[in-house]
């Protein structure tokens, strides 16, 4: 069955795995402070802030529990400012919570509108997202961090604003990504069979999964990349090289 649709993984597969871990994570984890004092007591951010702390009770995790008691938390302090030395913590071992996920996106929104970050994409990635969309293909993302981080990342590239070349998005809500049935869901949403899309991820046991739902996989082997084993999937580190309805050449 032909390729229709191409979803791409971000971190690792069309940005550096460095511009997450050394500039977009230290950005949101200093600036977390500043941000809960001032908007904790809004509405949608209170209810991250208690999703985080219901997560924090009932992390089992040695660290997360000395860090809730070490910091002696309270119900006399408010949730916004007791929860942040977790997120933090969270931060700090690349912990993949939704609500973290929504809190940092929040975060880079004001350091992308700001111009203290802009998005670095491989070098390819623009032309070959360009040509893609020319072809008819239909593109989507999913990745771990939120859908607006997602947009974020596309809309304040260095190349220049690419949300538009996307029609759909996709982050944890839709299920955990190494789950088969997240792969199952995303098609239906996408109202397309499996076997019509294309995933692209630098994590096998993304691939695997994506697989086993049905769906073509390539793995992404890019430059600061771990030397992941490509399973009996196919590598490719250039997508001037990758035809969709044909797989790599």
């Amino acid at each position: 069955m032909a390729i229709t649709h191409l979803l791409l993984d971000i971190e690792g597969t069309t940005c550096p795995v460095s511009f997450v871990a050394e500039e977009l994570f230290p950005y949101a984890r200093a600036a977390l402070p500043d941000y809960l004092a001032r908007h904790g007591e809004e509405a949608d951010v209170a209810a991250l802030v208690t999703a985080v702390d219901a997560d924090w009770q009932a992390n089992r995790h040695p660290e997360a529990q000395a860090l809730r008691h070490g910091h002696a938390v309270t119900d006399a302090q408010p949730m916004a400012e007791r929860v942040v030395p977790y997120l933090q913590w969270l931060i700090d071992h690349d912990i993949k919570l939704t609500a973290l996920k929504d809190l940092q996106g929040r975060i880079w929104a004001h350091g992308y509108g700001d111009g203290s970050i802009t998005a670095p994409l491989f070098t390819d990635v623009a032309e070959a997202l360009r040509r893609w969309h020319q072809q008819g293909l239909v593109l989507a993302v999913y990745s771990s961090g939120s859908v607006p981080a997602q947009q974020l990342l596309y809309r304040h590239s260095r190349d220049g604003d690419l949300s538009p070349l996307f029609s759909h998005w996709f982050d944890t809500r839709v299920g955990a990504k190494q789950e088969v049935s997240s792969y199952t869901a995303i098609a239906a949403a996408m109202q397309v069979r499996p076997e019509q899309v294309l995933f692209i991820s630098d994590v096998l046991g993304e691939l695997e999964a994506a697989h086993r739902a049905g769906m073509a996989v390539v793995l992404s082997d890019r430059p600061g990349n771990p030397n992941r084993d490509s399973g009996p999937f196919e590598r490719i580190s250039d997508y001037s090289q990758l035809h969709p309805a044909h797989g790599p050449q």
